[in-house]
């Protein structure tokens, strides 16, 4: 199983960026939730959001929420995460993972983890 993230760079606040997470070797694929999560350094792990193979998503924290959407296409096995009007705080690590359980924002749900993209946001 592997999840792939991608898509991370090095851009200036209130640009944007597309991170993708392509999913592969997992069975039934479609019925997993695909979950954001970032570190930033010297912090722990923060959920993003996630989203269900219907597409619902749970809703972002405040201080992404109008900036972040989650999408998905399980033709490509793929979840996305669009983020528009970066700012320098959203700095960090950013994982996509998969789960078959609740719980949307609790990492220790997640069965499979990507291995991180890095998402730098200059002021």
């Amino acid at each position: 199983v592997q999840l792939q993230a991608s898509g991370g760079g090095l851009v200036q606040a209130g640009e944007s960026l597309s991170l993708s997470c392509t999913v592969s070797g997992l069975p039934l694929v479609d019925y997993y939730v695909i979950g954001w999560f970032r570190q930033a350094p010297g912090k722990e792990r923060e959920g993003i959001s996630c989203i269900s193979s219907s597409g619902g998503t749970v809703d972002l924290t405040d201080s992404m929420k109008g900036r972040f959407t989650l999408s998905r296409d399980n033709a490509m096995n793929t979840a996305y995460l669009q983020m528009n009007s970066l700012k320098p705080e959203d700095t960090a690590i950013y994982y996509c993972a998969a789960t078959l359980g609740r719980g949307c924002l609790l990492s220790f749900n997640y069965d499979y983890w990507g291995q991180g993209t890095q998402v730098t946001v200059s002021s």
